[in-house]
């Protein structure tokens, strides 16, 4: 048994098809994949949905969002998901793509701050807003059940519509107006996506210097200026995060989980969790 949080692919949303799935649209009128996801996952695929009716709660990343309608869901591979409840009366529409399947035409969704590690993930949006996202995400499910000789295209250009149709609105709620970033920020934001990439692995500040090819200090000053967070505590942050949802899985040992992690052992492991939490890994076994 893997004690890898589980991945899903978008292929595991779909039926059997003959070509692996790049994009898929989840309705009320659709039967919805019957995959364990009361159970912390990550995905390979990226999502953007609003909620019509009924309640839920999502986790992400362990921080929970209560959801109803007009609810905005924009919830990125970067992170772990868990839907602990949905009410049976929940509905909403979503989209389900890959980022091969947007990037074919040149967009980078990196460049979009929602679908960041550390963004808000679900917020309420007024009426007007709500209509107008409900409105684009139906014209999607309408070409997404169409049969056409250019249906990948068409999705594709009504996605790009959504995601910059979401970038406003995202910012208005959460981000102050700015015109181009800094070279400080730009360090910052590649060293937190280096960071959600390979912080299970490599945990020494100078890895990440090398790979922005800057000085270790360099970017220790940088990280604390820009973010008001130390570097060595985003990569702390990260491997708890993973700790904290591999911990509850009682089928894993607290063994198996160090070794996860990249551990030397699981006293190194026990150490590391104690100063960063205040308890064991047993300590918070126990309180769960």
């Amino acid at each position: 048994m893997s004690a890898n949080v589980p991945v899903y692919q978008l292929t595991a949303l779909t039926a059997t098809e003959e070509k692996p799935a790049a994009v898929f649209f989840l309705g009320p009128n659709c039967t919805a994949p019957r995959l364990p996801i009361d159970r912390p996952y990550r995905s390979e695929y990226y999502k953007i949905g609003i909620v019509l009716r009924g309640s839920a709660r999502l986790q992400v990343n362990l921080e929970t969002y209560d959801l109803g309608p007009n609810s905005l869901m924009v919830l990125s591979p970067y992170v772990i998901k868990q839907w602990p409840h949905l009410s049976d009366d929940c509905d909403a529409l979503s989209i389900f793509f890959t980022k091969e399947f947007v990037s074919a035409s040149g967009l980078n969704l990196d460049a979009f701050a929602f679908f960041e590690r550390d963004a808000r993930h679900v917020f309420t949006l007024p009426p007007a807003e709500a209509a107008s996202i409900t409105a684009l995400l139906r014209t999607i499910e309408q070409k997404y059940d169409a049969p056409h000789a250019y249906r990948e295209e068409i999705l594709r250009s009504l996605i790009h519509i959504l995601l910059h149709e979401t970038a406003p609105i995202y910012s208005a709620h959460y981000t102050s107006p700015t015109t181009t970033l800094t070279r400080s920020q730009l360090i910052a934001a590649d060293f937190k996506k280096l960071v959600n990439t390979h912080y299970a692995t490599e945990r020494s500040l100078a890895f990440y210097a090398d790979k922005l090819c800057i000085s270790p200090k360099h970017l220790a000053e940088t990280v604390r200026e820009t973010t008001g967070k130390r570097a060595v505590a985003w990569l702390a942050e990260a491997v708890l995060l993973e700790a904290h949802v591999l911990l509850q899985n009682p089928a894993l040992t607290i063994g198996q989980i160090a070794d996860t992690l990249h551990f030397a052992d699981q006293s190194t492991f026990g150490r590391f969790f104690r100063t960063n939490t205040g308890v064991s890994p047993a300590g918070y076994r126990q309180r769960l």
